[in-house]
C-alpha cells in the first residue's frame, strides 16, 4: 500500500507537502522536528511508526514549512503559522473529524489546534512532548538549547556527521548504528542550517500552557521516563494541564520508540485501546514490505542464515532479526513456523 503524496499552498503560500494512506478512520499526525516524506517511507526509525498508525486507519501527515519536501525557503516560522498549516494540510486531505496525533515538538501545535477546533476532533493523541518549551524551564535547559543550536549551526550540513550525531544520540540512544546513521543522514537532507536553527528557536520559546487548559476533548499522553529529549517532568505536567487526559509512562529511553523494544509493544497496545481501532481486515502480502525487508526475506527464501544475510548486506545481525521481526508482522505470520511461511509468501509472490 503505497503513500500518495500531494501540495497544498499555506495561507502565505507557502507549499507544503502532504502524504495519505491507509483505510478508514483518520488520523493527521502533525509535523515534528526535522521530517522528509519520501525518507521516512523507508526508514529504520519511523517506518514501524506508519504501519501501526495505519493498520485499520488512513493516515496523513505532512512535511512542515521549511523541511522535507514542503518548501525550504520560508518567511515566517511561528506557531501561528505551523496551526495554520496544520489547518490547510486538513482541508486538503479532505478529512472532516479525525484523530489527531502530535509527536515531540508537534505536540504543542496539537494542543493549539486543539483549542481553536475541538469540534474537528474524536481523539487527541500526544507522545514525547510539552507545553512549554526548553527556554522556558530554567537556566539550566536554556543553557542546554544554546548548546545545541551552536551544534546546528557549526556542522548542519557537514558530510561528517559529529554534530548531527549528537541529536542521534538524543533521540535514538538505543539504536542501532544502522539506525543512527540514517538519522544523521535524515537531518542534513531534510533542511538548511539556517532553518533549523530557526526552527530550534522557536520551539524553545514556545508556550501553550494556558491553551492546554481549555482543552475538553479525550486525550492520550504517553511519555517514555527515560526520554533525553523532552524530561518525563514534561510530559506529567502536560498530562495535569489537560482536563480530559490520561497519563502513560513507558519503560525506555529513546525520544523515538524504536520497533523491537518492549515499550513500544505497550504504545501501539495503548493507542489502539484508546481510539476503539479495528484491524484492517485485508490480508497484507509481499507489496506491504519496505525495500530492505524485501532484500532481507529473498535471501532468507535463498536459504541464507541470519549471520550470512547481515554480512551478505552489511548490517548487523540485530538488525537483520528486527527487519525479519517487522516481516512477520506484516505478513501476519509466527512461531516456529514463521520463517518458512514469510519465505514461502516471498517465493509466491515472485512467480506472480
Amino acid at each position: 500500500m503505497g503513500q500518495k503524496v500531494s501540495y497544498c499552498a499555506a495561507p502565505d503560500a507557502v507549499k507544503l507537502a502532504y502524504a495519505v494512506h491507509g483505510h478508514g478512520p483518520p488520523i493527521v499526525r502533525v509535523a515534528t522536528w526535522i521530517t522528509h516524506l519520501e525518507f521516512d517511507w523507508e526508514s529504520p526509525v519511523w517506518r514501524h511508526w506508519l504501519d501501526a498508525l495505519v493498520d485499520g486507519h488512513t493516515l496523513v501527515r505532512y512535511d512542515e514549512r521549511g523541511c522535507g519536501l514542503s518548501d525550504r525557503d520560508v518567511d515566517e516560522i511561528s506557531l501561528d503559522a505551523w496551526v495554520a498549516d496544520l489547518e490547510t494540510v486538513v482541508d486538503a486531505a479532505g478529512v472532516d473529524r479525525f484523530a489527531l496525533l502530535g509527536v515531540s515538538t508537534g505536540v504543542a501545535v496539537a494542543v493549539a489546534y486543539a483549542a481553536r477546533h475541538p469540534e474537528r476532533l474524536t481523539h487527541l493523541v500526544l507522545y514525547g512532548g510539552y507545553a512549554r518549551g526548553r527556554g522556558l524551564r530554567g537556566a539550566g535547559e536554556r543553557r542546554l538549547q544554546e548548546a545545541l543550536v551552536a551544534a546546528i549551526a557549526a556542522g548542519w550540513t557537514d558530510p561528517d556527521p559529529t554534530f548531527r550525531h549528537l541529536f542521534s544520540m538524543l533521540f535514538l540512544p538505543a539504536g542501532t548504528p544502522e539506525q543512527m546513521g540514517w538519522y544523521d543522514d535524515l537531518q542534513r537532507h531534510s533542511t538548511s542550517a539556517a532553518t533549523a536553527v530557526r526552527i530550534y528557536n522557536t520551539r524553545g520559546r514556545l508556550n501553550v500552557v494556558d491553551l492546554a487548559a481549555q482543552i475538553r476533548t479525550k486525550t492520550l499522553v504517553v511519555h517514555a521516563a527515560g526520554d533525553r529529549v523532552v524530561p518525563i517532568d514534561e510530559g506529567r505536567l502536560l498530562a495535569t494541564l489537560l482536563p480530559e487526559a490520561r497519563l502513560v509512562e513507558l519503560d525506555s529511553s529513546n525520544h523515538i520508540l524504536l520497533s523491537d523494544e518492549p515499550a513500544w509493544a505497550t504504545f501501539v497496545s495503548e493507542l489502539r485501546g484508546f481510539l476503539g481501532t479495528e484491524r484492517a481486515p485485508v490480508q497484507p502480502g509481499v507489496e506491504e514490505l519496505s525495500r530492505r525487508e524485501l532484500e532481507v526475506l529473498e535471501l532468507v527464501a535463498a536459504g541464507l542464515t541470519n549471520e550470512a544475510i547481515a554480512e551478505r548486506l552489511s548490517l548487523s545481525i540485530r538488525t537483520v532479526e528486527r527487519h525479519l521481526t517487522n516481516t512477520y508482522v506484516k505478513l501476519r505470520v509466527s512461531g516456529k513456523a514463521g520463517r518458512a511461511a514469510a519465505a514461502a509468501r516471498f517465493s509466491e509472490a515472485r512467480r506472480t
